[in-house]
């Protein structure tokens, strides 16, 4: 028995001094296989290759010429009258108003309401669209369109650039609507 305890001893120690000795050695020169493997990096999709359709979001249509003459003519509302006018600066005449906005879009127009009723293409009241012209009193006067029966324009001396009801004087005097895109 006492012969056995000193083997398992001696065991017990050779065992010890292996492993103090493997945490003082030297790393080996070769790296030991990773126990658990790490999976192969997965290649990105070629730039060619085609990316389903429904992870793509679908862009925004854009807007149509005469709605954007509309948000860019409501961002002048407030500013005054002035006869002859044709900037923000100055102020506006209908004529000027309508002539800014659309030149803001690309679209130069001349600084006459008569000269701007020749424009584009007729359109009956019935099928205004939001950026058409209307047009009032012989002509004399003119506005863009909003949509729901309103109009913007520049009125006269005393007021500002402002959204009308196409009604009561307005409507008995309109005289005609252009679309110019």
């Amino acid at each position: 028995m006492l012969r056995l305890t000193t083997l398992l001893l001696l065991l017990l120690t050779l065992a010890f001094a292996r492993v103090a000795s493997a945490d003082d050695a030297p790393a080996p020169a070769t790296p030991l296989p990773d126990p658990v493997p790490t999976p192969a990096p997965v290649p990105a999709p070629a730039a060619s290759s085609p990316v389903p359709a429904l992870l793509l979001p679908k862009p925004a249509p854009p807007l149509p010429l005469g709605a954007r003459a509309v948000r860019f003519a409501r961002h002048l509302t407030g500013i005054p009258y002035r006869w002859g006018g044709a900037s923000p600066r100055t102020g506006f005449d209908c004529s000027g108003f309508v002539r800014f906005v659309y030149a803001h879009i690309g679209i130069s127009l001349p600084h006459s309401s008569y000269a701007q009723f020749g424009l584009g293409r007729r359109v009956r009241r019935a099928a205004l669209k939001p950026g058409d012209l209307v047009f009032f009193n012989g002509a004399g006067h003119v506005g863009v369109y909003v949509g729901h029966g309103s109009f913007i324009h520049a009125p006269h001396t005393g007021t500002s650039v402002q959204i009308s009801r196409l009604e009561g004087s307005y409507s008995s005097g309109f005289d005609g609507a252009r679309r110019l895109a």
